[in-house]
């Protein structure tokens, strides 16, 4: 009698797995074992719900993979088309006409200066997402660090004749942080902070909120809209595609910004309205 029992119990068994590998089930709650296998079916959910998050997961996966080819592939042919037609053109005759030869050439040169930023960046990219980058974290003096990228992005935005400015009151306070990748970081900021900016100013800073401290980059630019807030951190997303391609802009950005930020255990911030100007902050440990 108990073997016969042990029988139907492992057949019963059997015809569920045997569903589960035809893909019979439509959620965990469809699977049903007697009484006396109820420990066994609970762990038989457990198993499917696993499965099918794995399944899910990995069908995310392939479509955010289709997706970024997609869009690299896009990025890509733009400045080598590009090139592609100038130098051309050139050969073609224009080679010889002074009146456009050395603007032909200067355009695609630009164009070459934008596929390497690009390749750049997806270098870092690929390197943040897979682990690969490594990260040194100690304390440094974050005011001279501040006051470092002033002095470096000046000459730029004093080309567009904005002011840029440094709000550091303590000079003699240290951060947390991998001070290479942050530099990274807020180089980006402060870049987009000056391409789109007009009109105004440009202040880097940092502030002193209890044990922790946050830095930031404010401008009066242009402003981001609000329906396109959550998602300026995203791979490739820009708000203004032909406006951020003709700056030179890659796309990839803010993405790089936000694992960075990420690796410090801590979160980037934006606050921004469209023509009042943004301001993107984060905070370190003190």
């Amino acid at each position: 009698m108990l073997r016969l029992e042990r029988r139907r119990e492992l057949s019963e068994i059997k015809k569920v797995i045997e569903k589960i590998r035809r893909n019979e089930f439509g959620s965990s709650d469809e699977i049903s074992l007697s009484k006396n296998l109820s420990d066994l079916e609970d762990e038989i959910k457990a198993m499917f719900s696993r499965t099918q998050n794995d399944i899910q997961n990995l069908k995310k996966l392939e479509q955010i993979r289709t997706e970024f080819l997609g869009n690299v592939s896009h990025e890509l042919r733009t400045p080598i088309f590009s090139i592609q037609g100038y130098i051309e053109t050139l050969l073609d005759g224009a080679l010889e006409d002074a009146s456009v030869n050395r603007t032909f050439l200067q355009k695609a040169n630009n164009h070459t200066i934008n596929l390497n930023n690009l390749l750049n960046d997806l270098i870092d990219i690929s390197m943040i997402e897979s682990g690969q980058m490594k990260m040194s974290f100690r304390y440094f003096n974050i005011h001279e660090f501040l006051k470092m990228l002033e002095t470096e992005f000046q000459p730029e935005a004093e080309k567009k004749n904005l002011v840029l400015s440094l709000h550091s009151p303590n000079p003699k306070l240290d951060l947390y942080g991998d001070k290479q990748r942050l530099k990274q970081a807020l180089s980006n900021l402060i870049t987009n902070a000056i391409k789109y900016t007009e009109l105004g100013s440009i202040e880097i800073g940092v502030v002193e909120e209890g044990q922790r401290a946050k830095v930031y980059v404010k401008d009066t630019g242009l402003g981001i809209p609000e329906v396109d807030l959550s998602r300026i951190f995203e791979r490739f997303y820009r708000i203004d595609r032909d406006r951020s391609r003709e700056m030179g802009g890659t796309g990839l950005g803010l993405a790089i910004v936000k694992h960075i930020i990420d690796a410090h255990e801590s979160k980037i911030e934006v606050v921004s309205k469209t023509g009042l100007g943004s301001e993107f902050s984060f905070l370190l440990k003190k």
